[in-house]
């Protein structure tokens, strides 16, 4: 099997190699991102992979049917880039679940305790053998609350994360888990309980119609002074504006971002030699209390290797049975999980 692999980067090809020779698939790397205009590089192959910032709409996928190609591979977990709904009946698409919840939670917990106890400040400080301790007081994470929306892999590998660090955990998510809630140290709640009690609000969500804009003006408004925002999950969860306006106001303490709503044109490419278009981003970046990194939460060996292994079983089952476990479907109830295979 040939598969247009699009938007790919050195550390893609390593893994996804070793498991295409394996499985006797050919992946084809393209530096491009899958767009309307890049659509026509996957003529002749049989399926197409890609990542969280190439565009599968209703034209590509068009385009992908009318050229033969049944097979959209996501190398990641997210699929709002997908029209799911206009997908169905079209093209397969399959996605990896989960590969590494460990690398993401991690990222999060990484990146909370760089900014609280301000070690990128004193990386900098210490390279220019400045050893003064002014502006560099954090807080102990022990006994604090921390809001943690989206209980899935991810979310649970970091709230034992929190644990470990004696946190109290306030939890929300549509389908809650029943064997997360003790009652005590961890207990779900509504989202305004959630936004009125965490001194740290973390995302682990996807990105829906019912999730896009959960930190906005609105909920900011509800939150403790001084709250920390975390967001490793998708950029559009997050209002970039009404969280800029939340620093400025200093009602948001600290922001970590590896995420951001417009990042599809700027993450994962090296801009240092230009100026930043992106106001908002810009701003952002300039605030000594927001710390910023271009999703890499996911970018460890163990995860790559996964996302490697898991896509391309993906794309072996489709080929060989018709069905995958890790398809997705839309089913007409907004949702866009199923795992019958019987899309078509």
């Amino acid at each position: 099997m040939k598969i247009a692999f699009f938007d790919a980067k050195p550390y893609d090809k390593p893994s996804f190699d070793a498991y295409g020779a394996q499985n006797g698939i050919q992946y084809k790397y393209f530096d491009t991102k899958l767009t309307e205009d890049t659509v026509e590089l996957a003529h002749g192959y049989d399926g197409v992979c890609v990542f969280v910032n190439d565009t599968v709409n209703d034209v590509i996928i068009d385009r992908l049917a009318e050229m033969g190609v049944t097979i959209v591979a996501l190398r990641c977990a997210g699929f709002n880039n997908v029209d799911m709904k206009y997908a169905f009946g079209k093209v397969h698409v399959l996605r990896v679940p989960a590969y590494s919840p460990y690398a993401v939670a991690e990222h999060t917990m990484a990146l909370l305790l760089t900014s609280i106890r301000r070690i990128h400040k004193a990386y900098i400080r210490t390279r220019d053998f400045n050893f003064s301790l002014a502006g560099m007081t954090g807080f102990d994470l022990h006994g604090k609350t921390v809001g943690v929306i989206g209980t899935g892999k991810i979310g649970r590998v970091f709230i034992n994360i929190c644990r470990g660090f004696g946190m109290q955990v306030l939890a929300y998510d549509k389908f809650p888990a029943p064997d997360l809630a003790d009652g005590e140290s961890i207990r779900y709640v509504e989202l305004d309980e959630l936004f009125r009690k965490s001194d740290i609000i973390s995302l682990h969500c996807p990105l829906t119609e019912e999730t896009y804009h959960v930190i906005d003006e609105q909920s900011l408004n509800k939150c403790k002074k001084g709250v920390v925002i975390l967001n490793t999950s998708r950029g559009a969860l997050v209002d970039a504006e009404a969280l800029l306006a939340g620093i400025k106001s200093r009602k948001v303490g600290a922001a970590c971002l590896d995420v951001y709503e417009e990042e599809s044109d700027l993450f994962f490419e090296d801009y240092s030699g230009h100026i930043l278009d992106d106001d908002v981003l810009a701003r952002l970046i300039s605030m000594p209390n927001v710390i910023v990194t271009s999703h890499q939460a996911f970018l460890t060996e163990e995860a790559l290797s996964n996302i490697a292994q898991t896509t391309t079983q993906n794309i072996v089952q489709m080929a060989r049975t018709g069905e995958c476990p890790n398809e997705l479907c839309y089913r007409g109830d907004g949702a866009a999980d199923c795992k019958s295979g019987k899309c078509f």
